[in-house]
C-alpha cells in the first residue's frame, strides 16, 4: 500500500489545524519537529501502535508529515517546508509555545494513566 501525501498546493488550512487539534497528534508533531526524521515507533511509545496508525493517517492525509516506509518501519517527517510555504509562521506559532506548555505532556500522561487503569 502507498501512502498518500497531498500535494504541497492542495494542503488545506482546516486540515492542518483538525489534524494538529488532537493533542496526541500534538505532541507527536511537536517530538518529529524537534528531533527530524523518527521512526514512527519511536515518537511517542508509551501508546499503542493500533492507536497511533490512526494519527499518523490523520497527519499524513492532512500534509502535516511525510510517511515513508523503509525496510520494516515507517518514517516520519514534518512537511516544515511545505507548510511554511503555505500558511508562513504557522507552525512556529503553533509549536513554539509547546516547549512550556506542561498541558500537552500532561494529556500524554493522563493516556499513560488510563492505559494502566490508575486514576488521572
Amino acid at each position: 500500500m502507498i501512502a498518500r501525501h497531498p500535494k504541497r498546493e492542495d494542503i488545506r488550512l482546516d486540515a492542518v489545524l483538525t489534524a494538529l487539534g488532537n493533542p496526541i497528534r500534538l505532541a507527536a508533531v511537536r517530538t518529529i519537529a524537534v528531533g527530524g526524521e523518527h521512526p514512527c515507533c519511536d515518537v511517542l511509545p508509551q501508546i499503542p501502535k493500533s492507536t497511533m496508525t490512526h494519527h499518523w493517517r490523520a497527519l499524513r492525509d492532512s500534509g502535516v508529515v511525510w510517511q515513508r516506509h523503509i525496510g520494516r518501519e515507517y518514517r516520519l517527517e514534518l512537511r516544515r517546508e511545505d507548510l511554511d510555504s503555505r500558511f508562513p509562521g504557522l507552525l512556529d506559532s503553533i509549536l513554539g509555545p509547546l516547549v512550556s506548555d506542561p498541558l500537552t505532556q500532561e494529556t500524554i500522561s493522563e493516556y499513560d494513566r488510563s492505559r494502566q487503569g490508575a486514576p488521572a
